[in-house]
This record gives C-alpha cells, structure tokens and sequence, in this order.
C-alpha cells in the first residue's frame, strides 16, 4: 500500500476507533442514567409505603456514582423532609436547584418551599415560589403563575399570617383573569377559589357572617364552574369554617365528606376530635395523616403536627 494511501487508511481507523469509544461511552452512559432512574422510582415506591431510610439507601447508591443526578437530589429531600429532617433536606434541594437545567429549576425551588413550610417557616418558603411565580410570569403562564400565588397564599394562612394570605390570594385571583380568551367555566373556577379563600381567612378572623356570605359566594360560581372535580373542595370549606367557629360536630361531619386522601383534611378531623373530647378518634386520624407520604403543601401543614401528636399519645 502507497505511503499516502496507508496514511488516509491509519487516519480513518482512528476516527473509526475514537467514533466507537464514543459511542460506547454514550451507551454507558445512557446506561447509567437509566440505572439511576430506576433506582429513584424503586426508593419513591419505599417512600411512599412509609420506608424512608431504605428510600433513602437507594438514592444515596445512585449519588454516589453520579453526585448532580437531580431526580435523586429531590427524591432525597423529600424523603428527608418526611422524616422531620428539614436541614438535611434543604441540602439536597439546594443541590437540585444548582444542577437543573434552567427549565426544570421551578420544581426544585417549589420543593425547598414546601421543605420550609413543613418547617413553619413560611417568609422563607415564600423567596423560593416566588422564583417559580416569575418563571411562569416570564412564559405568559398566568394560570399557571396564579396556581403558586395561591400556594404561597396557603402558606401564610396556614402560619396565621391573614393579611399576606389575603393580598396573595387576590394577587394569585387577578392573574388568573389575565389569561388570554378565558373560558367563563375557567372564570367561575377562579371566582370560586376566590370566595373559598376570603371564606377560610374570614374564618380564622372570627368573622363568621363575612365567612358565611364567601361560602355562598363560593358555592354560587361553583355551580356555575359546573366542575365535578372541584366539588369535593366544598365540605372541606364548609368544614374548616365550622372548625374555626367552634363548630366542631359539623366540622367533623362535613370533612368526612372532603378528600379522605389529603393530610391537611385528616389533620383537621383530628383537631376537630380533640378539642370534641374524644382523644381516641383524634389519635386515630393524626395516625392516618403519618400513613400519607407525600412531599406536598397539605402534608406540610399536616404532618409535622401529626408527629407531635401521635409521640405524645403513645
């Protein structure tokens, strides 16, 4: 073979070669991620049947060999969170809003936010939906950004701050009514979970004829939102209203209509038992409220109560 022609041919393999260790690389790689993604779904299953250190034993395998896997980081969090850990948790949050890609950082700040709030800290859990309330803002989003104005609205309601949660509510109301051709079904939705909120604030003001004029108000754009699946939001007003107003045989009738799935309603139910006298009962619903293992705003408003709760009654 001619000298030119063996150097073309010695030059080609090369990139051959450089082109397979390459795509061998790609295929580990991908190999990996995939590996790592299995693992996280594996400890998310353990999490939510209540098995967080063997959760957690999982994603620390899968950070070990990939330190800035994000899935793993939130995973992590969460499951830290739910063990009452808050400090721990925020470290792996603060990873995970470090290494997401700019458009996957919204739900890694809304996880940090809920960390705080199962800390009841509420100024702090507000900085980080605020960044996700922009996000959204930045996109023309305004349902979307409406959505997080109301959770950050929930945050200060539930930590007794009334006056932020009103402003927040009525912020998270007219930025819904912002969207583009907004469906009257989509209106009444939004009007309805306005009432609902000047309803509860009313509530714990010790307003109760203002509450009692939100909750008709809620439940006339309610029928009109004609929204099936917004229905079972109703008894858990009805019942919170009644709860804050002492009320508590028909705060207890009227949750047990509300979604038995949501930490924040069960925790209710149990305070509404306990401050009716029957220990029992209460005990029995704050342990329900520890069999959910969500990483959300209703289990932080619920959970960290419910542990305290249940420590003392055993």
């Amino acid at each position: 073979m001619p000298a030119m022609n063996r150097h073309i041919f010695s030059h080609a393999l090369s990139i051959l070669l450089l082109a397979g260790i390459g795509l061998a690389q790609t295929t580990s790689d991908a190999k990996q991620a995939a590996n790592s993604a299995d693992l996280v779904k594996q400890g998310q299953q353990l999490s939510r049947e209540g098995k967080q250190d063997e959760a957690l034993a999982l994603y620390e395998r899968v950070l070990q060999s990939n330190p800035d896997f994000l899935e793993a980081h939130l995973a992590s969090g969460a499951a830290l969170d739910l063990k009452g850990d808050y400090a721990a948790a925020r470290r792996h949050f603060s990873k995970a809003i470090e290494v997401a890609a700019p458009q996957d950082k919204s739900p890694a700040w809304r996880a940090m936010a809920v960390s705080y709030a199962f800390e009841g800290k509420p100024s702090e859990a507000v900085k980080y939906e605020q960044q996700a309330m922009d996000a959204r803002l930045a996109q023309q989003d305004f349902a979307g950004a409406a959505g997080i104005a109301n959770e950050q609205a929930r945050y200060h309601l539930e930590a007794g701050d009334l006056e932020d949660a009103y402003n927040w509510y009525k912020k998270g109301y007219e930025t819904a009514l912002r969207t583009a051709a907004l469906k009257d079904a989509d209106k009444h939705l939004w009007e309805f979970r306005w009432g609902h909120a000047q309803a509860r604030i009313a509530a714990r003001r010790g307003q109760r004829e203002e509450a009692a004029t939100q909750v008709a108000a809620a439940k006339t754009a309610l029928d009109q939102a004609d929204n099936p699946d917004q229905a079972r939001f109703f008894p858990y007003l009805t019942g919170y209203v009644a709860f804050y107003a002492g009320d508590y045989k028909t705060a207890i009738a009227d949750l047990q209509k509300a979604d038995q799935n949501d930490p924040f309603i069960l925790s209710l139910l149990a305070q509404a038992y306990e401050k009716s006298g029957d220990q029992d009962r209460a005990q029995e619903y704050y342990r329900k409220v520890l069999a959910i293992n969500t990483h959300n705003p209703t289990s932080a408003f619920a959970r960290p109560l419910a542990m305290k709760k249940v420590a003392a009654g055993s």
